[in-house]
Parts: structure tokens; sequence; C-alpha cells
């Protein structure tokens, strides 16, 4: 006897919602205590002195982003005492994951203005400014004083 939906021919009548649907879970952590942005370093040379129309400046992320460790973005430019910039601005993202320490060190030229030329034998600082979140602001993050000892001045502004 064959009856509709019994014994071996039974017909299934289509999936459920129970069967299509995938859970998914997201989860918001709202404790912010232990997770940090990632610590950057300047690395001065042997001599805080600049003798030329550029320097060369390397800046050392002491460690590798991931996990609780959040990546950095800084703002970095050279400036006179009274907040006047005398080179370029470099914008820059520390968001390296090397555990190699050489890995994650990264070396920028700046290139001094006409400015900068007036200040010879006078203190002019290497700033790093980190943007204030949901502003255009700016806070100062870390400094470093050079000293200009230029021998002479620049016909050429490449600036």
């Amino acid at each position: 006897m064959r009856l509709k939906g019994s014994g071996s021919r039974f017909v299934h009548g289509g999936a459920t919602l129970q069967e299509v649907v995938i859970p998914v879970l997201l989860i918001n952590k709202k404790r912010q205590s232990d997770v940090r942005k990632v610590s950057v370093d300047i690395i001065s040379s042997g001599s805080n002195i600049i003798t030329t129309g550029q320097i060369s400046v390397a800046f050392y992320q002491c460690e590798p982003v991931g996990g609780k460790t959040l990546p950095r973005t800084l703002r970095a430019a050279l400036y006179s005492t009274d907040d006047e910039q005398v080179s370029d601005c470099h914008e820059l993202q520390f968001d390296l994951t090397a555990e190699e320490s050489r890995d994650r060190e990264i070396r920028i030229n700046f290139l001094l203005n006409r400015k900068a030329d007036a200040l010879n034998g006078q203190s002019v600082i290497l700033r790093l400014d980190e943007k204030l979140p949901g502003t255009s602001h700016y806070q100062e993050y870390k400094t470093v004083k050079y000293r200009m000892q230029k021998s002479f001045e620049v016909d050429f502004d490449f600036s």
C-alpha cells in the first residue's frame, strides 16, 4: 500500500528557518583598560646637530601590533622654537606586526625649507603629534631637540 508521506518514500516539505539561518555572535568589549596604542621612540644618531638641508631620522615601534596593542598614526615635522614649521611634514603609520625588532624601524628624510636658514645657530624641535580622536586638532606625542649648524645657506629652495 502506498500512502503519501509514509515509509521509505517520505517527502520533506522544505527547509525551515532553523535549518537555514546560522546565528552570528558579536562580542563588544567595553573594558578598555588593558588595550593600548603601540609606543614609538625617536632614534637619534650620535649627534643632534643639523649641518645640511636635510636630516634623516629613524623611528622605532617598540612592540608589534596585535592582540591588545593597537596601531598609532603620528605626524612628524621639524619646528622652530616659536612653533613655525621649518621642514616637510610626514604622516607615519605605525602598524607593523613583525616580531623582529629591526623590521619595526622606519627611516624618514626631512627636507628643510628656506625658513630654516634663518635659524642657523639656534635650536629646532623634531615633534611627533597625534591627532585627537573625532577632531582636527593634534596633541604633542614626543619631541627631540636639534641644533642648526649650517656652514652656508642654500641658494635653491626645493620645498
